[in-house]
């Protein structure tokens, strides 16, 4: 059967959204009608977040897990899954319901128009439940980070979207794919420079049910500034 989306999930210590988020994005893409897989990355989480999607999931052929336990990080993790996948579109998410189960097959059904369909916080409809973050974030991302890259989108570090996999293997992947959330602005940045077309679609953060974000603000103001400039004038990986 030919699978039309393939779903990223990279994981880390969320053993207590995993199975629910699964279980929606599975509800999503088959009220659409739309053929898929989805593809656990788990990092050797302590709470055994890989073990426990393992052992719920065994008897559904759809949803694949897989278990590193040498190499570690957001990025890597999301490579993994990339190179796991069959499907027509590759969608990337996060896996604390930051991202919304609903808008996934929304993403798919844009990449038969668009070479990139993103989920945004900072197009209309969008926004953070989070204010102060969602102010700090949308000047962040569209008035220091966009221009610097020259970026076609305004939400730059939300990690949110599906791809055509024609496309998205024409990039080089040892020039992304390393590093947290700045990988998505090397995607980004690559994916235009190729001639991609985009298109957002907005994107609401609601606050984390389960866990503790994995995001330092202020440490992440910083580096991603730097992955940023690095990106433009060219002296990333």
């Amino acid at each position: 059967m030919k699978i039309k989306a393939s779903v990223i999930l990279p994981t880390y210590d969320e053993a207590g959204n995993i199975i629910k988020l699964v279980e929606a994005i599975k509800h999503e893409l088959a009220l659409k009608r739309i053929t898929h897989e989805i593809i656990v990355v788990d990092d050797n989480s302590p709470d055994q977040t890989g073990i426990l999607a393992q052992k719920y999931f065994s008897k559904f052929p759809e949803v694949r897990v897989i278990i590193r336990k040498k190499e570690k990080g957001l990025a890597t993790a999301i490579r993994t899954g990339i190179e796991a996948a069959v499907g027509d579109i590759v969608v990337a998410m996060d896996t604390d319901f930051n991202h919304e189960p609903e808008l996934v097959p929304r993403l798919v059904e844009k990449c038969d128009k668009y070479d990139v369909a993103v989920g945004s916080r900072f197009v209309k409809g969008g926004g953070m439940a989070n204010k102060k973050r969602e102010f700090l974030s949308r000047i962040y991302n569209i008035f220091l980070v966009g221009p610097i890259i020259g970026s076609p989108i305004s939400d730059n570090l939300c990690g949110f979207f599906a791809m055509r996999r024609s496309e998205l293997d024409k990039l080089p992947f040892d020039k992304i794919f390393y590093g947290y959330g700045d990988y998505f602005m090397r995607l980004i940045y690559l994916a235009k420079k190729q001639g991609n077309t985009f298109c957002e679609l907005p994107s609401f953060y609601k606050d984390r049910e389960y866990g503790a974000s994995k995001s330092k603000f202020l440490s992440m103001f910083t580096d991603y500034l730097a992955s940023a400039f690095a990106i433009r004038f060219g002296n990333s990986k």
